[in-house]
């Protein structure tokens, strides 16, 4: 291999590099949670978790949501490049137990590029008001 086609395939790998870098925020996985969780006059409810990642593939997905109650996890979704999620943006629904007000908080990590930070909302048990 000369030089010149050396040098030609370290110039592709650094623009390849930057290019992956530039746009590393937009692909991040990010989680919103449904607003107006209220638990039913049991202290139930079901809180939608909705994901949003860009590009959902064999070699870039969503690799896992986590989400908590109260700082302890009460449900993990795992996903890898043979268990990918369904579409750019999904949803999955967690029971949650609110028979007093809880704080719920969901995140979702990229397998390469991480995660832009967790979503909360506070699940109200019946009758209460923020």
């Amino acid at each position: 291999m000369s030089i010149h086609m050396k040098a030609g395939c370290i110039g592709l790998l650094a623009v390849i590099f930057l290019l992956a870098a530039g746009t590393a925020q937009a692909n991040k996985s990010s989680v919103a949670l449904e607003q107006s969780a209220q638990a039913t006059k049991d202290g139930k409810a079901v809180l939608k978790c909705t994901v949003t990642h860009s590009g959902n593939n064999f070699l870039h997905h969503t690799e896992w949501l986590r989400v908590s109650a109260n700082g302890k996890e009460i449900a993990r979704f795992e996903f890898s490049w043979r268990n990918k999620p369904e579409k750019e943006a999904f949803t999955r629904e967690v029971p949650v137990d609110a028979a007093a007000p809880v704080l719920i908080e969901a995140e979702a990590s990229c397998n390469l590029h991480g995660s832009k930070g967790p979503a909360q909302i506070t699940v109200m048990p019946p009758g209460a008001t923020k």
